[in-house]
Protein backbone atom coordinates (compact mmCIF):
# COMPACT_ATOMS: atom_id res chain seq x y z
CA UNK A 1 0.00 0.00 0.00
CA UNK A 2 1.62 3.20 -1.21
CA UNK A 3 0.85 6.77 -0.24
CA UNK A 4 -0.17 9.37 -2.80
CA UNK A 5 -0.87 13.09 -2.49
CA UNK A 6 -4.43 14.34 -2.69
CA UNK A 7 -4.85 16.57 -5.77
CA UNK A 8 -6.85 19.14 -3.75
CA UNK A 9 -5.18 19.47 -0.34
CA UNK A 10 -1.86 17.63 -0.93
CA UNK A 11 -2.43 15.40 2.13
CA UNK A 12 -0.89 11.94 1.91
CA UNK A 13 -3.56 9.26 1.52
CA UNK A 14 -3.53 5.57 0.65
CA UNK A 15 -3.60 4.68 -3.04
CA UNK A 16 -6.52 2.32 -2.30
CA UNK A 17 -8.67 5.07 -0.72
CA UNK A 18 -11.80 6.16 -2.56
CA UNK A 19 -11.91 9.64 -0.97
CA UNK A 20 -9.45 11.91 0.77
CA UNK A 21 -9.84 11.68 4.54
CA UNK A 22 -9.18 15.40 5.01
CA UNK A 23 -11.06 17.22 2.24
CA UNK A 24 -13.36 14.45 0.97
CA UNK A 25 -12.51 14.77 -2.73
CA UNK A 26 -13.11 11.58 -4.70
CA UNK A 27 -9.80 9.99 -5.68
CA UNK A 28 -11.08 7.02 -7.67
CA UNK A 29 -14.41 5.57 -8.70
CA UNK A 30 -15.68 2.51 -6.80
CA UNK A 31 -16.06 -0.61 -8.96
CA UNK A 32 -18.53 -3.47 -8.93
CA UNK A 33 -17.42 -6.83 -7.61
CA UNK A 34 -17.64 -10.03 -9.64
CA UNK A 35 -21.17 -10.86 -8.46
CA UNK A 36 -22.31 -7.28 -9.19
CA UNK A 37 -20.95 -7.48 -12.75
CA UNK A 38 -22.58 -10.88 -13.21
CA UNK A 39 -25.96 -9.54 -12.07
CA UNK A 40 -25.67 -6.42 -14.25
CA UNK A 41 -24.87 -8.46 -17.37
CA UNK A 42 -27.61 -10.92 -16.47
CA UNK A 43 -30.07 -8.01 -16.39
CA UNK A 44 -28.90 -6.78 -19.80
CA UNK A 45 -29.00 -10.32 -21.22
CA UNK A 46 -32.51 -10.88 -19.87
CA UNK A 47 -33.79 -7.75 -21.62
CA UNK A 48 -32.15 -8.74 -24.92
CA UNK A 49 -33.63 -12.25 -24.60
CA UNK A 50 -37.10 -10.84 -23.94
CA UNK A 51 -36.93 -8.59 -27.03
CA UNK A 52 -35.89 -11.54 -29.20
CA UNK A 53 -38.55 -13.75 -27.63
CA UNK A 54 -41.28 -11.15 -28.15
CA UNK A 55 -40.48 -10.54 -31.82
CA UNK A 56 -40.19 -14.25 -32.58
CA UNK A 57 -43.53 -14.81 -30.82
CA UNK A 58 -45.18 -12.07 -32.87
CA UNK A 59 -43.76 -13.65 -36.02
CA UNK A 60 -45.22 -17.06 -35.16
CA UNK A 61 -48.60 -15.52 -34.28
CA UNK A 62 -48.59 -13.66 -37.59
CA UNK A 63 -47.85 -16.89 -39.45
CA UNK A 64 -50.64 -18.65 -37.57
CA UNK A 65 -53.13 -15.86 -38.33
CA UNK A 66 -52.23 -15.79 -42.02
CA UNK A 67 -52.71 -19.57 -42.42
CA UNK A 68 -56.00 -19.63 -40.52
CA UNK A 69 -58.92 -20.58 -42.71
CA UNK A 70 -62.10 -19.29 -41.14
CA UNK A 71 -62.88 -16.01 -39.43
CA UNK A 72 -63.22 -17.83 -36.10
CA UNK A 73 -59.68 -19.21 -36.43
CA UNK A 74 -58.35 -15.73 -37.25
CA UNK A 75 -60.18 -14.25 -34.26
CA UNK A 76 -58.84 -17.01 -32.02
CA UNK A 77 -55.29 -16.38 -33.24
CA UNK A 78 -55.70 -12.65 -32.57
CA UNK A 79 -57.10 -13.23 -29.08
CA UNK A 80 -54.43 -15.82 -28.27
CA UNK A 81 -51.71 -13.52 -29.58
CA UNK A 82 -52.97 -10.68 -27.41
CA UNK A 83 -53.10 -12.87 -24.30
CA UNK A 84 -49.66 -14.31 -25.01
CA UNK A 85 -48.19 -10.85 -25.59
CA UNK A 86 -49.67 -9.67 -22.30
CA UNK A 87 -48.16 -12.64 -20.50
CA UNK A 88 -44.75 -11.99 -22.06
CA UNK A 89 -44.90 -8.33 -21.06
CA UNK A 90 -45.92 -9.35 -17.53
CA UNK A 91 -43.00 -11.77 -17.30
CA UNK A 92 -40.69 -9.09 -18.66
CA UNK A 93 -41.81 -6.49 -16.10
CA UNK A 94 -41.66 -8.96 -13.21
CA UNK A 95 -38.19 -10.14 -14.26
CA UNK A 96 -36.93 -6.58 -14.66
CA UNK A 97 -38.16 -5.64 -11.20
CA UNK A 98 -36.47 -8.62 -9.55
CA UNK A 99 -33.21 -8.35 -11.52
CA UNK A 100 -33.25 -4.55 -11.22
CA UNK A 101 -33.36 -4.83 -7.45
CA UNK A 102 -30.38 -7.18 -7.54
CA UNK A 103 -28.51 -4.72 -9.78
CA UNK A 104 -29.35 -1.87 -7.42
CA UNK A 105 -28.25 -3.75 -4.30
CA UNK A 106 -24.97 -4.96 -5.84
CA UNK A 107 -23.82 -1.54 -7.05
CA UNK A 108 -20.57 -0.28 -5.57
CA UNK A 109 -20.68 1.63 -2.32
CA UNK A 110 -18.97 5.00 -2.27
Amino acid sequence: MALINCPECQTEVSDTALKCAKCGVQLRKPKRGFFGKLVKWGFIGFNILMVIWLFSYWGSVGDLASTAGSEAEKAGAAIGGTIGTGMLFGLWVFGDIILGLFVMFTRPKS
